[in-house]
């Protein structure tokens, strides 16, 4: 098992190097001049202002110099300083990573712990429940999750009063109001993942009812309890957990909108006020932390393959 994690670790590192690569040419593709706009756009600056800024930002330096020190700055954790606020990049980050991480971890365990049963029991069971199964899930991908986290606003909050509409309070400020404030939007965004979970399981578990070991099995006397349970689900999983992976990643992309939505101070809405400010480093910054989570989660799911499935090591 440690070869296969070491092999799984190195091309995770590889494929790290090459999205900052990536990220690096695409901020530099991006039209326009960070030292005008850092100057406020104005056009009576002098080119001595504007040089000296570029000098401060060192954009006067040759390009691959440029890109050492970018690697160099992601490796110590030096993002640079947002242009807006003067705040660390870092600093700015890691106030608003945990709360997405929070988010997404939520969303996630919620839709695992209720997405992984349900799909099984409809594969088992079929009939009625597997309709019931295929229509409530077709309803959940259909619903964005904006206007889903509106109608949630608009009931909870506006008419009912149950919940409140938005924020989060930190945690040790009161535990309470903290995870009331994180039911609907962990709901929200957990909707359309949970639908995706069971009807992959669904598929997936049903495929391996029909294999002929299962029925093997079940004849020389094992409890079908048991073969569901210990063999069947397990032996499903693989598909699931490749879903799980990929979905979690796209969390990151969906959370945009819900912490817009719920007026939480994430890692998304971090990253559009970068973008409407037009704030290079926190952009570089917020992209360079989301792209490294997503090859993170990924192998993450490469080695739950390998403890899950012998035969993937031996590939």
């Amino acid at each position: 098992m440690t070869p296969y994690i070491v092999r799984r670790l190195a091309s995770g590192i590889l494929l790290v190097w090459i999205v900052l690569t990536l990220i690096f040419l695409a901020i530099h593709a991006i039209p326009g001049d960070p030292a005008y706009q850092l100057a406020g756009g104005d056009s009576g600056v002098t080119k001595e202002g504007l040089e000296h800024i570029r000098n401060g930002l060192g954009l006067d330096k040759p390009f691959l110099v440029q890109y050492g020190d970018y690697l160099g700055g992601v490796v110590t954790g030096n993002l640079g300083t947002s242009f807006s606020t003067g705040q660390k990049v870092t600093a700015a980050i890691g106030s608003r990573l945990p709360i997405t991480l929070e988010l997404i971890s939520c969303a996630a365990v919620l839709s695992i712990i209720i997405g992984l049963p349900f799909g099984a029991w409809a594969a088992r069971r079929r009939g009625w429940r597997d309709s019931v199964l295929s229509g409530v899930t077709s309803i959940a991908l259909a619903v964005p999750v904006y206007v889903f986290g509106a109608v949630m606003v608009l009931l909870f909050a506006v008419t009912w009063h149950v919940l409140p509409a938005g924020g989060l309070p930190p945690f040790g400020a009161g535990p309470g109001a903290h995870i009331e404030r994180l039911i609907m939007p962990v709901v929200t965004l957990s909707l359309a993942f949970l639908a995706i979970i069971a009807r992959m399981t669904r598929a997936s578990v049903g495929e391996t009812l029909r294999q002929d070991w299962v029925r093997t099995a079940t004849s020389i006397g094992y409890r079908p309890n048991v073969v569901f349970r210990d063999h069947v689900v397990r032996n499903s999983l693989n598909p699931v957990i490749t879903v799980i992976g990929l979905e979690i990643g796209t969390f990151l992309g969906s959370s945009v909108i819900i912490e817009r939505v719920f007026n939480l101070p994430g890692l998304s809405s971090l990253l559009i006020d970068g973008v409407t400010s037009r704030d290079y480093p926190v952009v570089q910054g917020v992209v360079i932390v989301i792209s490294v989570l997503f090859v993170v989660i990924n192998l993450i799911v490469d080695i739950v393959y390998g403890l899950l499935d012998p035969r993937t090591r031996q590939r």
